[in-house]
C-alpha cells in the first residue's frame, strides 16, 4: 500500500578498525549510488522556491460556501516518498534523491551490530482471565535468569493479581499441548529471547495481526496497576526489514527504496538513547511504522543489506532525516512547519531540511502520480465552518467571516492562519487549523491532508 506516514542522540560507533573497513567499503558502495565517491550531498543547491500559488492581497472574505483545494500529504519536511519514487522513475539514483531532500548532509557509517529498542505495546491492561500472552515460534526460546529452555510453540502467560494498591504477577509457561512447564512469581526482569536467528516471538496480546518479532522482548509489568509494556530489542538492520516495505512499497524502484533505507536507518539511529529511556522509538507513525517480521519483504531485505550501516550525517551528528508521503510539488523549511500553536517560529533552522521545488524541468511535480498530489475537500457552508471552529477555544471567533491565508512558507504551506469573525480574531498555526477542521468535518468526508491549501486550486 502507498506510504501514508508523516514521520520522525548519537548512535554507538564502531571500533576504529571496523570504521576503516566500513568506510573503505562505502567508497565502493556509494559509487553505485552516485557514480563516484562524493560525500557531500546536493553541493549545488537550486534556489529556494517561491510559493506554489500567489497569495491574495488581503484576508479572504468567505462567501456562503467554501471549498479548500490542496496539494500533498504530510508535514512536507525532508524526503517526499512519492517524490523519491518519481525521481527514481526519471532515472535518478539514490544519492541524487537523498541529495535533493537533505542538501548538505554527508554519508557516514555506524556499526552494523547497533541495536534499537522499539516500544511495541504500551500500558496494555491484563486480567486474570486475559493475561499477557507470548508464543515462541520457529525456535526454542528462553527467559533470562530461568534455567530452562522452552520448546517451539510454548506459551508465556503473565497473570496479574491486584490486592489494594498493589499488583503482583505470576509467570506461567505451558507447552503447546497445555502441560505446565514452569510457574513462579514473575522475576524482576522478564527478557524473552529465541535461541536461533530465525526464531520469532509472537506477542499474541498485541491488538494487530502484525505481532511476530525477531530479537528480544522485554516485558515490563507495573506494580500498582495491571498494565504491561513490551519493548522489542533487536539489531537496527533487522528492524529496518520491518520498516522499509511498510513505509514504502517493496515494488517501487530500487533507487527510491535505497533512499528510504538510508533515511529510515538515520532516523532511528539519531533517536538511540541508551541509559536515558527504556525504549528508543515507537512502532507507529509518530516515529516510523514498524510491523516486525510479518512486515518484511525479500526485495527490501536485499536492498537494506546493500547499504548496511550507511547513515546521513550533519557534521558529527546523525541527520534528522524526516520524511513524508507527498510533497505536493515542493518541500518546506523545518522551522515553518514545527511551530507553536499560534504559528510562531520556535524551531531552529536545520541546514539540511530546507524547502525546495520538487518538480522536473518541465514543471511537472515528481509526485504527480500520488493519490494525494492534488485534492479538495467537500463544499461547506460558512455556518458549518463557523460551528466547527467555534467548538475549539483556539479557533472560536463566533461566526467566521474571513480567513487570512497569506503567511506561507517556501513551498506555499501555511505557517499560520488568522480566523476573523464576529467575536474577534485568532491566529493559529496551519497545523492547528488543519486539525480542528479535520476533527469537525464528517468522518466520511475528505480531510485537509496538508497545510498546502487555499480556497482556489493550487497549480
Amino acid at each position: 500500500m502507498p506510504p501514508e506516514s508523516a514521520t520522525h542522540r548519537t548512535s554507538r560507533l564502531a571500533s576504529p578498525i571496523l570504521v576503516a573497513f566500513v568506510m573503505a567499503l562505502l567508497v565502493a558502495l556509494l559509487g553505485s549510488f552516485s557514480g563516484g565517491a562524493r560525500t557531500v550531498l546536493g553541493a549545488d543547491p537550486s534556489p529556494t522556491p517561491s510559493p506554489t500559488s500567489t497569495p491574495p492581497p488581503g484576508p479572504t472574505v468567505l462567501g456562503s460556501t467554501v471549498t479548500f483545494f490542496g496539494r500533498g500529504y504530510g508535514h512536507g519536511v525532508g524526503m517526499s516518498q512519492y517524490g523519491a519514487r518519481g525521481r527514481a522513475l526519471a532515472g535518478q539514483d539514490s544519492t541524487t534523491i537523498l541529495g535533493h531532500y537533505y542538501r548538505g548532509a554527508t554519508f557516514g557509517s555506524i556499526a552494523t551490530t547497533t541495536r534499537v529498542r522499539v516500544r511495541i505495546l504500551w500500558n496494555w491492561v491484563a486480567t486474570p482471565a486475559t493475561p499477557l500472552l507470548v508464543y515462541g515460534r520457529l525456535s526454542p526460546w528462553t527467559i533470562d535468569g530461568i534455567d530452562a529452555t522452552f520448546p517451539v510453540d510454548a506459551a508465556l502467560r503473565l497473570i496479574p493479581t491486584t490486592t489494594g494498591p498493589r499488583t503482583t504477577w505470576r509467570l506461567r509457561i505451558t507447552a503447546a499441548g497445555g502441560t505446565v512447564l514452569y510457574e513462579a512469581a514473575k522475576p524482576a526482569s522478564v527478557l524473552v529471547r529465541s535461541m536461533a536467528g530465525d526464531g520469532q516471538l509472537q506477542l499474541w496480546s498485541k491488538p494487530t495481526s502484525f505481532d511476530r518479532f525477531r530479537g528480544l522482548l522485554r516485558i515490563i509489568a507495573a506494580s500498582t496497576t495491571s498494565t504491561v509494556t513490551v519493548v522489542n530489542d533487536l539489531p537496527l538492520e533487522t528492524y529496518l526489514g520491518g520498516v522499509v516495505p511498510v513505509e514504502m512499497p517493496s515494488t517501487w524502484p530500487t533507487a527510491a527504496l535505497e533512499a528510504q533505507s538510508i533515511a529510515s536507518r538515520s532516523y532511528a539511529a539519531r533517536r538511540l538513547r541508551p541509559g536515558v529511556s527504556y525504549y528508543d522509538v515507537l512502532d507507529d507513525s509518530s516515529s516510523q511504522v514498524y510491523r516486525g517480521a510479518l512486515g518484511e519483504r525479500a526485495t527490501t531485505n536485499a536492498i537494506i543489506r546493500t547499504s548496511a550501516g550507511v547513515v546521513l550525517r550533519s557534521g558529527t551528528t546523525i541527520a534528522n532525516t524526516l520524511f513524508h508521503s507527498t510533497g505536493g510539488g515542493g518541500t518546506e523549511n523545518n522551522e515553518n512547519v514545527f511551530t507553536s500553536s499560534t504559528g510562531a517560529r520556535v524551531a531552529g533552522v536545520v541546514s539540511y531540511l530546507r524547502g525546495s521545488s520538487d518538480r522536473d524541468p518541465g514543471g511537472i511535480s515528481y509526485d504527480a502520480a500520488a493519490p494525494s498530489a492534488t485534492w479538495a475537500t467537500r463544499t461547506y457552508t460558512a455556518a458549518q465552518l463557523s460551528a466547527w471552529f467555534a467548538a475549539d477555544p483556539r479557533t472560536n471567533v463566533g461566526t467566521l467571516t474571513a480567513l487570512d491565508l497569506r503567511y506561507r512558507g517556501a513551498s506555499g504551506r501555511l505557517i499560520r492562519v488568522t480566523l476573523i469573525g464576529t467575536a474577534g480574531t485568532k491566529q493559529v498555526s496551519g497545523e492547528v487549523f488543519r486539525s480542528v477542521f479535520n476533527a469537525g468535518r464528517p468522518l466520511a468526508d475528505p480531510m485537509l491532508r496538508s497545510t498546502l491549501f487555499a480556497t482556489a486550486p493550487i497549480p
